[in-house]
């Protein structure tokens, strides 16, 4: 199994993926462990001292001007982590939960959160034996970190609440590190703050956006390219010089992408034939230029989710010259934007597939096409409620790309008076990136029909590829009218699972 070593500077988002979605083995570096010993002799000193220190002697947050007696600071640690998790509503997926508990495990290796190396490998414990807390829905403003989510997951360190065991089981928390020889951890000085104090959930879930979305873009791009085929439309925009004098790296790259999928095809370029028109639609001649600004919105995501990935966040820190210091780096905002500003791009790009997905139905705009691609037109109806369902998850889509970060809700007595939502906006930009795989999906079935309708014209070989393939994955071609739900829900797995551009690049070689 792939073993994932954390050290003191950072983890890739390759590492998140391989430990979240994967179940990679994580261990920590030794220059890791050093670095913790060395952090927590700073903080041991510290509270030793008369002298209050925010996170180690003192109340948190509005409480913070409290000074905290050493014999009650174990109980103090422990009483955060009770009191903060106080999460709602259904159980966050387990991927994601992982990935929250390793970015967390990542600032704990920094050596800038004053954790004892032996809760430090507790964690990994945890992650190596498949322990999943159970974590919900609501409970983090993004914003002291997603706090709620990361005290759920302190719990369970602790031994206390439930979890998630390797079998899928939700048992008590206890009984599962006692079933695989896990100590639970007290908690002494700064640790229960250190554990919870992090943008790890909204940081995860970017990562893993990330990932997914590089599959659909270049999914929506093969896509786009079989509609244009099926409406017999020019692929002459798709010119590299014509995308150079505008030089959106992201739009050259799907240019490139539709045009390496339409090499060779026999329906492309017959505008002049019985329809003459000059110009294909907005929906077919743009594509490049929308999926291209969604690509060029992934790279500024992916800067912004390195930087994160590499950052140490908590509150207060230890410093290398033996402060400890508060400040405001767990304010969610820069990974907040990114997720919000990804769910736009998002229900662009499924507006546009929604929109030449309609084309290919409708006989007056699809240049000789049959009604909604019916076999027998008035008898069958054929994807008019296959597109009705597209419209119905892209007008949801819209709604999911409203930004969270642009609301903030005070808490903590007005301390903490401007919060991120960024947790918000990374569970919303989940359900956008799963809607969107439907919204391709859908093109996907009605395009791959279309072509086959157009008898005596030869598709692309990339496209004929296409259509051998999703045929063997069980989505039927044209005729009389069936139950299409089976057949929209294999066109779905066959998106989601990369099938369609795995059958394209075995053709084209690999896309952009």
């Amino acid at each position: 199994m792939h073993t994932v070593v954390v050290g003191t500077s950072g983890v890739t988002a390759s590492d998140v993926l391989a430990v979240a979605r994967d179940g990679a083995r994580v261990e920590l570096a030794g220059e890791a462990v050093a670095a913790l010993a060395a952090a927590r002799e700073i903080v041991d000193a510290l509270a030793a001292k008369p002298d209050p220190v925010y996170g180690v002697s003192t109340g948190f947050g509005a409480l913070a001007t409290r000074h905290i007696s050493q014999e009650l600071r174990t109980q103090l640690q422990r009483n955060i982590v009770r009191s903060h998790a106080a999460g709602m509503g259904p159980r966050v997926e387990r991927e994601v939960v992982r990935a929250l508990m390793f970015l967390r495990l990542k600032t704990v290796c920094s050596g800038h959160t004053g954790v004892r190396p032996e809760v430090a490998q507790t964690m990994a414990d945890l992650l190596n034996a498949g322990i999943t807390p159970v974590v919900h829905e609501y409970g983090s403003l993004g914003c002291s970190g997603d706090l709620a989510p990361l005290s759920h997951c302190a719990l369970t360190l602790m031994g206390e609440g439930e979890a998630e065991g390797p079998d899928g089981t939700v048992r008590p928390a206890a009984e599962l590190l006692a079933e695989h020889g896990i100590e639970p951890v007290e908690l002494r000085e700064k640790e229960g703050l250190a554990l919870l104090n992090g943008t790890d959930g909204m940081l995860g879930m970017l990562v893993m956006a990330l990932a997914d979305l590089d599959t659909l873009y270049k999914s929506a791009d093969i896509t786009a390219a079989l509609s244009l085929e099926a409406l017999l439309g020019t692929d002459r925009v798709l010119a590299p010089e014509l995308h150079a004098i505008r030089p959106h790296p992201g739009q050259g790259a799907a240019a490139a992408n539709m045009l390496a999928v339409l090499k060779g095809s026999g329906l492309t370029g017959h505008h002049q034939d019985d329809a003459p028109r000059v110009q294909d639609a907005y929906s077919v001649r743009c594509a490049p230029q929308v999926a291209g600004a969604g690509r060029d919105t992934m790279a500024h995501a992916r800067l912004v989710a390195d930087r994160e990935l590499a950052s140490a966040v908590d509150n207060p820190v230890v410093l290398p010259d033996g402060r400890v210091e508060s400040n405001g780096n767990f304010h969610g905002a820069p990974v907040a934007y990114v997720l919000d500003f990804l769910a736009i791009a998002a229900a662009d790009l499924a507006s546009i597939a929604e929109r030449r997905t309609d084309r290919l139905l409708d006989k007056n705009r699809s240049h000789g096409l049959p009604p909604f691609l019916a076999d027998d037109a008035g008898v069958d109806s054929g994807l008019m409620i296959a597109q009705y369902t597209q419209a119905a998850l892209v007008s949801e889509l819209k709604r999911l790309a409203v930004p969270a970060s642009a609301d903030s809700i005070p808490s903590s007595a007005m301390q903490e008076d401007h919060v991120s939502m960024g947790w918000s906006a990374a569970r919303k930009l989940r359900t956008a990136v799963d809607n969107l795989t439907r919204v391709i999906a859908v093109e996907l079935y009605a395009a791959t029909r279309a072509i086959e309708l157009r008898e005596g014209l030869s598709p692309a070989p990339a496209s004929q590829a296409v259509i051998e393939a999703v045929r063997a994955a069980g989505v039927q071609g044209p005729g009389p009218d069936r139950f299409l739900a089976p057949d929209l829900a294999a066109a779905d797995a066959f998106v989601r699972e990369g099938r369609l551009v795995a059958a394209v690049e075995a053709v084209t070689g690999p896309l952009q």
